[in-house]
């Protein structure tokens, strides 16, 4: 009987911190990062550098390697095929130049790629709708920059971790239209936690959600991995241990996902080719 305990309980902790590990197995030393930091025409961010400098300060903390590029050339098959997940961080209007390179994307993502999207990403490429189907929608308003509240509301999904339950932060709140029914959301904003200004304007900016809106979210698209955070607008964020921590889980919870890209899955031919 004693036996029969034992190697219950066995199994019992060996399956607890399978599941607890489940995406901590990664090989860093493999992993390897393009930040995309280009702009089209429009509002530029300045948190971008500070952005940059705290992704590659991760990259030098975990292991893995990072490079940055503004330059739109940098999306052929050939180049793209070297990393493991893109992280466009603060990117906004059209960020590249011809359509081969639209497809170059897309094909990175047919094939298993990942993608990290922060903060004004969501306004990226607003001409193209499968862009904008793999962010999960597109930019339309923010209220003015304030304290308020964001809600977890998937406490078990991994980039969760370290989050507080209710988290008070200064921030912009970003509404979205088209917005893609494939998202799952990890992370809220509190709308009710917003200042009384712009009130109705808000209501209807988050039509048809209410109290909640999507703050963070992740998806499977198109044969890729996308994992999207509309938080990020301070340049002093890339600093505050809470946010960081947020970005680094995206990050490695994409990174988890990814395996060996295979190219053969990616077939558009066009940038605009129906999703299979």
């Amino acid at each position: 009987m004693r036996s029969i305990v034992s190697i219950f309980l066995i199994c019992f902790f060996n399956l607890s911190a399978n599941g607890q590990n489940k995406n901590s197995n990664i090989n860093w030393k493999k992993v390897n990062v393009l930040i995309y930091t280009k702009n089209g025409k429009g509002y530029v961010h300045d948190n971008i550098p500070a952005a940059v400098a705290c992704i590659q300060k991760l990259g030098q903390q975990y292991g893995f390697k990072t490079e940055v590029s503004d330059n739109p050339a940098s999306f052929t098959k050939e180049n793209l095929n070297q990393y493991s997940l893109l992280v466009f961080t603060s990117t906004n209007n059209d960020v590249f130049d011809t359509d081969d390179q639209r497809l170059a994307f897309r094909q990175f993502m047919e094939a298993g790629g990942g993608f990290v999207g922060i903060h004004s990403v969501v306004g990226t490429e607003r001409n193209w709708d499968w862009f904008k189907m793999m962010l999960g929608g597109t930019f339309v308003w923010h209220p003015k920059f304030q304290k308020y509240q964001l809600t977890v509301i998937d406490k078990e999904h991994p980039s969760a971790s370290g989050l507080p339950a209710v988290w008070e932060k200064e921030d912009e709140c970003y509404f979205q239209k088209e917005m893609y029914p494939g998202i799952k959301t990890i992370l809220a904003h509190d709308i009710s936690s917003l200042k009384e200004d712009d009130q109705e304007k808000i209501k209807l900016s988050a039509s048809p959600f209410s109290k909640l809106y999507p703050a963070a979210w992740y998806q499977t698209f198109d044969g890729g991995y996308v994992w999207i955070t509309a938080l990020g607008h301070d340049k002093k964020d890339y600093e505050d241990p809470t946010y960081v921590n947020h970005i680094f889980q995206g990050i490695k919870f994409v990174a988890s996902q990814v395996k060996s890209k295979e190219y053969p899955k990616a077939y558009a031919i066009t940038r605009d080719e129906a999703i299979k």
